[in-house]
Parts: C-alpha cells; sequence; structure tokens
C-alpha cells in the first residue's frame, strides 16, 4: 500500500478492514474527559480546500487534533488561488513548508492524484470533483457495521444523482471490496454511462427493492453540477425517487437510512425519515472523525515498519497513549 488514500479502489480488504478495526478503537477517545493522543505530535496537516465543506474539513480539522498533529488550513477563497496561482505552486509551497499530509477537496476531477506526484508528504483525497470521497465511504462503511454488526453480504441500496456523486463511486468500490452487494436506484439520465463496467446492479424502481434492502443510503441532487435538465421537475423527481414514511414502512425492520449530507428536506428525504430512529445521519458525522483518525494515524503514525497502510491491526498494539491511559 502506497502513502496515500486517493481512491477507495486502491485499497484492499486488509487495508480497508484495518482501517475500520482502527477507528473502532479511536472511537473510544470521544468517552475521555479528554479526547486527545500524542501519536503525531510534531506532524503538520494541511487541509487543503478548493471546495466549500463543513463536515468534511472540520472532521478532518478535528481527526488531526485529536492525534496532536499541527493543523493548517487553506482556503483558495483569499489566497493566492485567487490571483491565477497553480495547483502545483501551491503544492510546491505547501512543500516547502514542511507538510507531513496533504487532505484535498477540489473541484476538479484527478486534482489529488497530481498533488501526490508534487509533495512528497502523504495525499487524502477529501473529494474530487465527480470522481470519489474515499474516507466518506470508510465512514459509511463504519457507520453500517455498527449498526449491522456485519458489512460482507449486506445489501445496499444506494439513491439518487449518481451521475455527479463521488459518494456513490467510492461506497460502490469500497463494499464491493467488503463483500456487499451494492444496488443503484437512479433516473437513466442520472446514471454514468459506464455504470455497466461498475461492481453493483441497477434499477429504476426504488420501492421494487426496498423489501431487500439492509441499507438504503439517499445522496442529494447536486443542482450545482448541472447544467442542463435531467428530469421533469424537483417534484417529480422526489415522486419517484424521495424518501418519505411510506416507502421507509416497505424495509425490513432492522434496515437503517443513511445520507452523507448535505440533505435537501423534502427532496430526497422527508423530516420525519431523516429524523426517525433509524436515520444514521448524525451518526455519520461522529464517526467521520473517528474513521479519519484513523486514516491519518495508519498513514503517518504507521504501525510496525513506519509510516504507510501496512502494518494494520497489529500496528494498534504500538500505538502511543497518554502514560497510565489503555486505549
Amino acid at each position: 500500500m502506497n502513502r496515500h488514500l486517493i481512491s477507495a479502489a486502491d485499497l484492499s480488504l486488509a487495508d480497508a478492514i484495518s482501517i475500520l478495526d482502527t477507528a473502532e478503537e479511536l472511537a473510544r477517545l470521544a468517552e475521555r474527559p479528554i479526547p486527545k493522543l500524542p501519536t503525531l505530535r510534531g506532524r503538520t496537516v494541511v487541509n487543503l480546500f478548493y471546495e466549500d465543506s463543513t463536515r468534511t474539513r472540520i472532521s478532518f480539522e478535528a481527526a488531526a487534533k485529536r492525534l496532536s498533529a499541527d493543523v493548517i488550513n487553506f482556503s483558495a477563497k483569499g489566497s493566492s488561488v485567487a490571483k491565477g496561482e497553480s495547483l502545483k505552486d501551491t503544492a510546491l509551497t505547501l512543500q516547502a513548508m514542511g507538510a507531513d499530509a496533504v487532505v484535498i477537496r477540489h473541484n476538479a476531477s484527478g486534482a489529488p492524484h497530481r498533488l501526490a506526484e508534487w509533495v512528497r508528504g502523504s495525499v487524502v483525497n477529501a473529494g474530487d470533483g465527480t470522481h470519489e470521497h474515499p474516507t466518506q465511504a470508510l465512514l459509511d462503511a463504519f457507520t453500517m457495521r455498527r449498526r449491522l454488526g456485519r458489512l460482507s453480504g449486506l445489501r445496499v441500496t444506494i439513491v439518487g444523482d449518481i451521475l455527479h456523486s463521488r459518494v456513490a463511486r467510492s461506497n460502490v468500490w469500497l463494499l464491493h471490496t467488503l463483500g456487499a452487494q451494492v444496488t443503484l436506484v437512479a433516473p437513466p439520465t442520472l446514471l454514468p454511462v459506464a455504470i455497466g463496467t461498475w461492481p453493483c446492479a441497477v434499477s429504476y424502481d426504488f420501492s421494487s427493492v426496498l423489501p431487500a434492502s439492509d441499507v438504503v443510503m439517499m445522496l442529494r441532487v447536486q443542482h450545482e453540477r448541472m447544467a442542463q435538465a435531467y428530469f421533469p421537475s424537483v417534484r417529480e423527481y422526489s415522486r419517484r425517487y424521495g424518501l418519505d414514511g411510506d416507502r421507509m414502512a416497505l424495509l425490513p425492520p432492522h434496515a437503517i437510512v443513511m445520507h452523507p449530507g448535505p440533505m435537501n428536506r423534502g427532496v430526497e428525504i422527508t423530516a420525519d425519515v431523516a429524523d426517525s430512529a433509524r436515520s444514521t445521519i448524525v451518526e455519520q458525522v461522529a464517526n467521520g472523525v473517528a474513521v479519519r483518525m484513523a486514516v491519518l494515524y495508519l498513514l503517518l503514525g504507521g504501525g510496525p515498519g513506519g509510516p504507510g497502510m501496512a502494518g494494520g491491526p497489529a500496528g494498534q498494539a504500538a500505538m502511543p497513549e497518554p502514560a497510565g491511559v489503555a486505549l
């Protein structure tokens, strides 16, 4: 495993399980009076965000600080990027400042891959265009495993704007690696042309797949990425592909409802469903901190043999801890 996390497809089963198991251990930090470890003391993590973000940016910042890393938040707005500075020149500047890891969100698909060619530190993809968002997929898988006790054999239905969704892409690849069965549901206009090459099934009838679903993940319609009309109206889309109380009643009793956020309440999901006991939306946000702590720890702290994803659960035993406190 290389030193970057750019695509969920790059993760082997052992890598993915190692991250989830490490996150499970780190999640216990939240129960402490001071939820902090000295693991990454002296390391510098740069949050390089070219797109607006609330959950992801704050989650990565909290994760790095809980591991005692120094954090630099970089926003394209109000920086030299607004004056025309290229991604490469920004990367070289960060490199000169001694960044050990760069967490990047960019509106261009492939930007994290290019960045990894220009910096010596680790690169973590926090969302690039319509390509991928691997840590979101990891926190989604972590949430599923916590709620349902397993991942292998789970039947996961992902509904909505698949065409523009980096979350859907990363979830399909990661869940396939972890042994889950994924079905994508969307209007034909909101499915990628190459959907036939993805390791998943496709359906256009939302209600018909619900009785066989363990997990339903609703996606936001990304109007900001649309240059033309992809469906007749928002009302028509909500009628055919929105999750309301009647549709939720079709789910098995144990099934859960997920959403990566931000939500368009009343469009892809109704308020009563979003706020129900089956919803994991708030849990996903909390779990995101633990998962991103695990990613940063495994990339920068390393297990046996130093930095890198290799090491897995064996590396957890060597995780530095405050004296007298067991993780």
